[in-house]
């Protein structure tokens, strides 16, 4: 599903890509980053329901960029000094929320200073669902009625192959350019980030109960799939690039530049955990509860979940293994045609200042990428500005591997052996 313009596949291979995306997008909405996380449930918040409309467009994956490399035909009137306003789409639970009034404090805060309205949106629950929504419009060199969004990386690597979002004016940028931290500075599919800045890092850890290891620390994929006292108590996540990613560094291999045959030996590897029931399940966020409860002793885990975790049961922890762990973002990018580029850019680089930034972090608790920020989350909360995991030292940050973008031919036969793999 990933390179739309090296040409049309056969009527049968692209319905056996679309049916294995189709398989994997559903794990993901239904338990993957996709599902309702703990801070959802627990806030009760609304995010609407999550619709499958988007997988009916995934049938044409087929489709190749409009105009090419053409990028010329993003470009678009901006209207930004006549219109001020700014129309933002973005993942459910991912701004800080007043709980009194349900308003956006940092938003409101931009406006004021600025005059510029935001119109936010929380309508992204699977990269592939908003995919689906937005491709034909983007494709038919259409405005979608946003100037803003905000997509994982593989995503935004994909939106910019394909010449469907904006280059970014760093004149208009400088708290964003002086302040990204040197961990998301220039990804290989986004070189001196041209397209895109991060919104959030997001971390691929390892979780354990210390009740339920019996004060044990578990601190590798090796001792997860090994360890006869974890057997049965052990979950790995039913997304596919984290759970291949930490095994392939697990087995020496980097997962920016693995094989057919790497892949093949990390799937492999986890089978024989599957088989002798060492592992007990794959999951999406719904881990939490299992691993707060030490129904699951030890998983791999989302570094943001782990925060909200301990902040309710202190016997919750993290290890980040000795060979690294994965590292991806969701990133901001201005889509093609888009009516408000240069507020859509002021509004990137407002949460580049340290004070909104520390706002932000403090409430969705994930990776800030910005730099100097922790005086100010140090206002706000202390331990949040001592955990390495939103604010990552240098020898964690120095740890992180990004998996690499896979071709279209990949992303079908990767899918199909992990979905195979965890019964999907």
């Amino acid at each position: 599903m990933e390179q739309f313009q090296h040409g049309s596949p056969s009527t049968t291979d692209a319905a056996q890509a679309a049916d294995a995306v189709e398989r994997a997008m559903r794990r993901s909405i239904t338990s993957g980053r996709g599902a309702l996380t703990r801070r959802s449930l627990m806030r009760a918040a609304g995010g609407g329901a999550l619709a499958l409309g988007g997988i009916g467009a995934l049938s044409a994956c087929g489709i190749p960029a409009a105009g090419g490399k053409d990028r010329t035909a993003a470009v678009s009137d901006d209207f930004s000094a006549k219109e001020k306003s700014v129309v933002f789409s973005n993942w459910t639970e991912y701004m800080d929320v007043d709980e009194k009034t349900k308003g956006y404090p940092s938003l409101q805060a931009f406006t004021k200073r600025t005059g510029i309205s935001v119109k936010y949106t929380a309508d992204i629950n699977d990269n592939n669902e908003f995919f689906g929504k937005i491709q034909q419009q983007l494709h038919n060199g259409q405005d979608i009625g946003r100037d803003l969004i905000c997509v994982t990386d593989w995503m935004a690597a994909r939106l910019i192959r394909l010449g469907w979002v904006q280059k970014l004016d760093p004149t208009h940028l400088p708290h964003a350019y002086a302040n990204l931290t040197a961990q998301f500075r220039s990804p290989a599919w986004d070189p001196g980030r041209a397209y895109s800045y991060p919104w959030t890092g997001i971390s691929t850890v390892i979780a354990y109960n210390e009740k339920a290891t019996g004060g044990r620390k578990v601190d590798s994929i090796s001792q997860l799939l090994d360890d006869p006292q974890l057997k049965g108590k052990v979950g790995f996540l039913s997304e596919m690039r984290d759970t291949i990613g930490m095994t392939l560094l697990d087995l020496g291999k980097d997962p920016a530049k693995f094989t057919d045959d790497d892949y093949d030996a990390a799937v492999a590897r986890l089978q024989k955990g599957v088989d002798s029931k060492q592992i007990r399940r794959f999951t999406g966020n719904d881990y939490t509860s299992d691993l707060e409860k030490g129904d699951l002793a030890a998983c791999v885990a989302w570094a943001g979940d782990v925060v909200q975790l301990q902040a309710d049961n202190p016997a919750v922890k993290f290890a980040i293994p000795a060979v690294g762990y994965i590292s991806s973002s969701d990133n901001l990018l201005v889509p093609a045609k888009a009516r408000h580029k240069t507020n859509a850019e002021k509004l990137i680089d407002y949460y580049y200042e340290p004070g909104p930034a520390a706002q932000l972090a403090a409430y969705i608790n994930y990776v800030c990428p910005v730099e100097g920020v922790r005086e100010e989350l140090a206002k706000l909360d202390k331990a949040l500005a001592d955990s390495t995991l939103i604010l990552p030292d240098k020898e964690m940050a120095a740890k992180a591997h990004p998996f690499r973008t896979l071709s279209e031919a990949e992303e079908k036969t990767y899918e199909e052996k992990f979905a195979k793999l965890i019964g999907a």
